[in-house]
C-alpha cells in the first residue's frame, strides 16, 4: 500500500513515499480501516522532527485524526460491520496515541482498537470527522469543561488562526460570549471577523495587552477593565501579557505551548487579581461525540482550509510549520 513514512528523525525530506508499505493485519480485537481523509496537527510537527525525551518507533506513519471505512475485522469484535464510517478517537490508553505508537493515518490503510472506532453522523463528510479529534475536542475541553465559558463571558484568543485556537473562537461564540482574536496577517484576521470573532488584534503588536486595553479597558482590581478569559496555548513568552489582560477574577486555560513552554510570570497580578491558571489535558470520546453531534447539526462545523492527496503531504506539512494555513489542512490517502 502507498504510505508516507518517516524513517528518521529531521526536516521535511525526512517523509519518504512509499509505495509497498506492508499492509496493517488487525490482531483480535483491532480492525483494519481503509483511511479516507487524516488531517495534520501542529504535533505531527513535533513527531516528525523529534521531541526530547520521547522515543517514536521508527520508522513511522505519523497521522493521528482518521476518518475511514472499515475493511477487516480482527477476531472476536462485534457490533462493528464491513464498510461502517468511523472515526478514531486516537488515544488507546493501554499503548498511546495512533500515528505516534503505532503507524497512523497517511496511508491507505491503518489498524485501530475496535474500542476507538465513533460512528460519523450521516451528513458529516469524513474530512469535517477528521478535523475533530486533537483540535476540536480538545478545545472543546478546554472551553466548555475546564473554563466553562459563558454568554457573560468576553475572551482573548491568541493563535486564533490555529487548528485548536479557531476552534476555541468558534466555541466561545456558540456560547454567546465575545471574542477578541490574535492573528498575524490582515488576511488571517478578516477570516477571523467572518467566522464571527468580534475584534481581532494583530498578534505581532510589541503592546498586546495595550491593544487589548484599547477595547476593554485596563482591568483594575475593583472589578473593571479586562477580559473574563483567556486561550493561550502559543506560550513562548506570552503569559505575562496574557495575565496582565485579565480582569479581576479572570481565568487563563491552555493546553500546550506550541511556541515554547518556558514562561516568566509576574505572580504579583495573578494574586492581587484572584486569576484562576486553568491547564486542560487533551480530550474525552464525550468531547469528541459532542463535537461530532454540532457537526452533523450544522452548530459548529470545523474549518477546512485545504484537502490534499497524499503527494503533497510534504508541502502540507511546510505551509503548517510557515502558518500559512487558516484551519485544518486534511489527507486523503487513496
Amino acid at each position: 500500500m502507498r504510505a508516507a513514512v518517516v524513517h528518521e528523525h529531521g526536516g521535511l525530506d525526512r517523509i519518504v513515499l512509499e509505495e509497498d508499505w506492508p499492509e496493517p493485519d488487525p490482531e483480535p480485537g483491532w480492525v483494519q480501516l481503509r483511511v479516507t481523509a487524516t488531517s495534520l496537527n501542529y504535533h505531527d510537527l513535533f513527531s516528525r522532527r523529534g521531541m526530547p525525551g520521547i522515543r517514536l518507533p521508527l520508522p513511522l506513519v505519523i497521522g493521528s485524526d482518521i476518518a475511514g471505512e472499515v475493511a477487516r475485522l480482527g477476531e472476536g469484535v462485534e457490533g462493528i460491520a464491513l464498510g461502517d464510517r468511523v472515526l478514531v478517537d486516537p488515544l488507546l490508553p493501554s499503548l498511546g496515541m495512533i500515528g505516534e505508537r503505532w503507524d497512523g493515518g497517511r496511508a491507505e490503510l491503518c489498524v485501530a482498537h475496535a474500542s476507538q472506532l465513533v460512528p460519523i453522523p450521516a451528513g458529516v463528510p469524513d474530512e469535517v470527522a477528521a478535523a475533530i479529534p486533537l483540535a476540536y475536542a480538545t478545545a472543546h475541553r478546554m472551553m466548555v469543561t475546564r473554563a466553562k465559558v459563558n454568554a457573560r463571558d468576553t475572551v482573548l484568543v491568541l493563535g486564533a488562526s490555529g487548528g485548536v485556537g479557531m476552534a476555541c473562537l468558534l466555541l466561545a461564540k456558540l456560547a454567546g460570549a465575545t471574542v477578541l482574536a490574535c492573528a498575524s496577517s490582515a488576511e488571517k484576521r478578516e477570516r477571523l471577523t467572518a467566522l464571527g470573532a468580534d475584534h481581532t488584534l494583530d498578534s505581532t503588536g510589541a503592546e498586546l495587552r495595550e491593544a487589548v486595553w484599547e477595547i476593554v479597558g485596563k482591568p483594575r482590581v475593583t472589578g473593571t477593565g479586562g477580559v473574563d478569559l483567556v486561550v493561550n496555548s502559543t506560550g513562548g513568552g506570552t503569559w505575562n501579557d496574557s495575565t496582565r489582560c485579565m480582569k479581576a477574577g479572570g481565568r487563563l486555560v491552555t493546553c500546550g505551548a506550541t511556541a515554547g513552554f518556558e514562561e516568566t510570570l509576574d505572580l504579583r497580578y495573578v494574586w492581587t487579581f484572584e486569576h484562576s491558571l486553568l491547564g486542560s489535558n487533551g480530550w474525552r470520546r464525550g468531547d469528541i461525540t459532542t463535537m461530532l453531534e454540532h457537526a452533523a447539526s450544522g452548530a459548529l462545523v470545523p474549518v477546512i482550509d485545504r484537502v490534499v492527496p497524499l503527494d503533497e503531504i510534504r508541502e502540507a506539512e511546510r505551509r503548517m510549520e510557515d502558518r500559512e494555513v487558516f484551519g485544518k489542512i486534511v489527507v486523503r490517502p487513496s
